[in-house]
């Protein structure tokens, strides 16, 4: 079954959408970074948007979210459009909306009652005997504690600043939640705990969600349906067996080339016995030895300490490894 694109899927949904972009001509100066792009996220699924880096996929979130403005097409967002709407509209538009960002962009000065607080009071009309009740819902939400309330971000730990930052975003209760690399930088235990958070405040909140991701782990766990950007375009959209089985360079290098149907060739977050467990941010990395060579090794997690085979590639410069043997890089 071939991948169909935004358009055919719009023809057989009859539920609302809640993002729909159609003919996208976007660019940064004169370059153009989309051209022709059809793109639809449905009320209550959870779409996923992959493409290459440089692909585009930071600028396209920032289209949605109306913080940048085509050269040409039609964006609608809850079905305003941002070109033709006032400023009222725009306000209350945004309000619908959550963004976690993938660092978290905690305001380091704030501490964590104040950075949920934050968007309730921007948005007003609320007391502080309001505001304490619902940052202090929100925060139990994501499975924290009253205590934590009175912490600053630089006393957070990775995955209490995801946390908080997803407190922060479901602080106005949004029908759209846009995640950015949601769970970049987390070991495995706590990245599949992360994700388990949002599949339990997804079934009890129905909102949709838009994702941006590398983690096949995250991908597989969470979507419903996935969207291709390369080319300057979506060239596919649909289930994971109908974009995987997609012929074009990149849809076969990000699923490993397996065939639909078949399992997805990802790293395992648990301890599968006999394989190494790999952190999402240590995929497809390749390091450099210290003498700035290129080389065939194996990368070690600086949590778990793990070890995966790399080939020749690029480097990374938070992976500070050093030649441990004959062919090997490993953590000093």
């Amino acid at each position: 079954m071939s991948a169909k694109t935004p358009v055919e899927h719009d023809a057989e949904n009859s539920g609302e959408n809640v993002v729909e972009i159609r003919k996208l001509l976007n660019k940064v100066s004169n370059f153009v970074l989309h051209r022709d792009l059809d793109f639809d996220v449905h009320a209550g699924e959870v779409m996923t948007l992959v493409g290459g880096s440089g692909s585009g996929k930071t600028q396209l979130v920032r289209v949605i979210l109306g913080l940048k403005r085509p050269s040409a097409g039609v964006v609608r967002v809850f079905g305003v459009s941002w070109d033709g709407a006032g400023y009222a509209q725009i306000r209350a538009t945004r309000e619908r909306m959550g963004m976690l960002f993938q660092n978290g962009a905690l305001y380091s000065a704030l501490t964590v009652f104040q950075n949920v607080a934050f968007p309730l009071r921007e948005r007003g009309g609320l007391d502080e005997d309001a505001i304490h009740a619902i940052v202090h819902a929100k925060l139990a939400q994501v499975e924290l504690e009253p205590q934590h309330a009175d912490l600053m971000p630089a006393n957070l730990s990775g995955g209490m600043v995801k946390r908080v930052s997803l407190a922060r975003a479901m602080a106005l209760s949004p029908e759209l939640l846009i995640l950015d690399e949601p769970t970049a930088g987390l070991d495995p235990d706590r990245s599949e705990a992360f994700v388990r958070l949002i599949k339990r405040l997804r079934t009890e909140y129905r909102f949709a969600v838009l994702m941006v991701t590398h983690d096949l782990d995250t991908l597989h766990d969470l979507t419903d349906r996935i969207a291709v950007l390369a080319d300057q375009h979506i060239i596919a959209c649909g289930s994971v067996d109908e974009v995987r089985s997609v012929e074009h360079r990149f849809v076969q290098s990000f699923f490993g080339g397996s065939a639909a149907g078949a399992p997805l060739r990802r790293p395992k977050r648990g301890g599968d016995s006999g394989k190494p467990r790999l952190c999402a941010d240590h995929r497809r990395v390749h390091c450099r030895d210290r003498g700035g060579d290129r080389g065939v090794g194996k990368l070690a997690c600086r949590r778990s300490r793990p070890t995966q085979q790399l080939s020749r590639g690029c480097t990374a410069a938070d992976h500070r490894l050093e030649r441990a043997g004959a062919g090997e890089l490993s953590w000093p």
